[in-house]
C-alpha cells in the first residue's frame, strides 16, 4: 500500500526547543510583540534570499517586477523597493502604495481589465506605465493625456493564443476578460500610430502558479515568439516586454518546488536572439506569490480542544474571514490541506493524533486543517499556517460576521 503524499518539509523557517523561529525570534515571542492573535508575520530575510535566488538563477538582463496584488502591505512593499526592478499594480490603490516608496515611475505598471478614465487619469498624471486591456482604455488614455498634455505610456496586454499549461490559474490563450485577444492587437497597433500615446512595449501573461518547469519554459518560447509576430505592426520599437511570471509555490501535499535554475538555464538560451529581435526593450518576469508566498505564515490561538464523536478540533480565533485561501475556498475545487503546525509545540509529522483546525465563524467552511496531525495542541497553542505570505489577508473576507482584523508584522 502507498503512503499518502507528504507536504514539502519547511525548510525556511528553524525550529529551536519545538518552536517555530520566525526573523530570528520564537513564535512565542513574536506573537507577545503583535500583541494580540491572530496575525499575519513575513519574515524579511526570506523575502531577500528569495530575490538573490531568482537574481542567480535567471539571465543578468532580466528585470524583476514584484506583482503587489500578492502581497500590498505597505512595509513589505517598501522592502521590495530596494530589492526588485519594477512594480506591476492591479488598481489606484496598489499604485497609491507604490508611489510612495523609492521607485520610479517608469518601473512601475498598471494592469488590470475595466480600468475608469478617473484611474487612467491618475496612471497617466503619475507617469507609469498602463497595460492596456481594451480598445476603449486606449482611447480614453489618449484622451486625457491629451487633456493633461501628457503623452502617457502605453503597452499593450496580450491575450496570448496559447496557455500555460499545468498553471494553477490560467490567465491567457482562449476566450479570457484580461488583455487584448492576440489576433485583433495589430490593428489596434495600427490605430495608436495615429493618437497621442507613446508605445512602451507587450505584457504577456499567460498564467500563474505553475511547479513544471517544462510548461513555463514553453510558454516563455511562446512569449518571445508571439512578441516577434506583434512588433511588426507595432508604432515604435519595443521598450518593455512582460513575459509574465507563473512561478508557483509548493502548498498541497505531493507537490514539489519549482526547478528554478532549470527555467533560468532555458531562459538564458532565448536571450540572444530577443536581444537581436528586440535591442532597446527592458526583458521582465513578473513575480508576486513566488517572491512573498513562502516568507509568510498566518497564526492563529486555539480556544478551545473539542471532541466530538471522537473527531477532535481545535477551534481557533482565526478563519476564513482572514485567510480564505487556506480554507480552500479560494481557487479549490477538491479542498487541500496547507501546510499547518503547532507552532509553539511542533512534533514530527505523523507522531500526533489527526485533528481538525477551525475558526470561530457559524460556518461548516471555517476549516483551517482538515484531519491533520495536530491533536497534541492545547488550549493556548499557537496554530501556524505556512506559505501564508502571499494571497492572504487582503484576499479574504475579514469583514464576513464581524469579527476583529488580524495584524500583520514584518521582522
Amino acid at each position: 500500500m502507498n503512503s499518502p503524499a507528504r507536504h514539502a518539509p519547511n525548510l525556511l523557517f528553524p525550529i529551536v526547543d519545538d518552536c517555530l523561529q520566525i526573523g530570528g525570534m520564537p513564535l512565542t515571542r513574536l506573537a507577545e510583540r503583535a500583541g494580540s492573535t491572530p496575525f499575519y508575520a513575513y519574515d524579511r530575510r526570506l523575502i531577500t534570499e528569495r530575490v538573490a535566488q531568482l537574481r542567480a538563477a535567471l539571465p543578468p538582463d532580466i528585470h524583476l517586477h514584484y506583482a503587489i496584488k500578492a502581497n500590498p502591505m505597505p512595509a513589505v512593499v517598501q522592502h521590495l523597493a530596494g530589492l526588485v526592478d519594477g512594480f506591476d499594480v492591479a488598481s489606484v490603490g496598489e499604485l497609491k502604495t507604490v508611489l510612495d516608496t523609492s521607485m520610479p515611475p517608469d518601473n512601475i505598471s498598471f494592469a488590470g481589465p475595466g480600468k475608469t478614465e478617473t484611474a487612467l487619469r491618475q496612471a497617466a498624471a503619475a507617469g507609469i506605465v498602463v497595460n492596456l486591456e481594451s480598445e476603449r482604455e486606449m482611447e480614453i488614455l489618449a484622451q486625457v493625456g491629451a487633456s493633461l498634455g501628457l503623452r502617457p505610456k502605453a503597452a499593450v496586454r496580450v491575450n496570448p493564443d496559447f496557455e500555460l499549461k499545468s498553471s494553477g490559474m490560467k490567465m491567457g490563450g482562449g476566450p479570457k476578460q484580461f488583455g487584448v485577444d492576440a489576433e485583433r492587437v495589430p490593428a489596434m497597433l495600427q490605430r495608436m500610430k495615429d493618437l497621442p500615446v507613446e508605445f512602451y512595449g507587450f505584457h504577456i501573461f499567460s498564467g500563474s502558479q505553475n511547479l513544471r518547469a517544462e510548461a513555463i519554459m514553453e510558454a516563455q518560447r511562446n512569449t518571445f515568439d508571439l512578441a516577434r509576430r506583434l512588433s511588426a505592426n507595432a508604432p515604435g520599437p519595443v521598450k518593455l516586454l512582460n513575459l509574465g511570471g507563473g512561478f508557483g509555490i509548493p502548498y498541497f501535499p505531493g507537490e514539489q518546488p519549482l526547478d528554478l535554475d532549470a527555467v533560468g538555464e532555458h531562459l538564458a538560451g532565448l536571450m540572444p536572439d530577443a536581444r537581436l529581435n528586440f535591442p532597446e526593450a527592458e526583458f521582465v518576469i513578473e513575480l508576486g506569490r513566488y517572491l512573498v508566498g513562502e516568507a509568510g505564515i498566518y497564526v492563529s490561538r486555539v480556544i478551545e480542544r473539542k471532541v466530538s464523536r471522537g473527531q477532535v478540533f481545535l477551534i481557533t480565533d482565526g478563519g476564513l474571514h482572514h485567510h480564505l485561501a487556506a480554507s480552500g475556498n479560494f481557487g479549490q475545487v477538491i479542498r487541500k490541506n496547507y501546510p499547518v503546525v503547532v507552532g509553539n509545540r511542533v512534533a514530527p509529522e505523523g507522531a500526533a493524533e489527526l485533528a481538525s483546525v477551525v475558526g470561530p465563524l457559524c460556518t461548516p467552511l471555517d476549516v483551517l486543517a482538515d484531519k491533520m496531525a495536530l491533536g497534541h495542541a492545547r488550549e493556548g497553542d499557537l496554530i501556524v499556517v505556512l506559505q501564508s505570505g502571499a494571497y492572504g489577508l487582503t484576499a479574504s473576507p475579514t469583514v464576513f460576521l464581524g469579527h476583529p482584523a488580524p495584524g500583520e508584522v514584518l521582522v
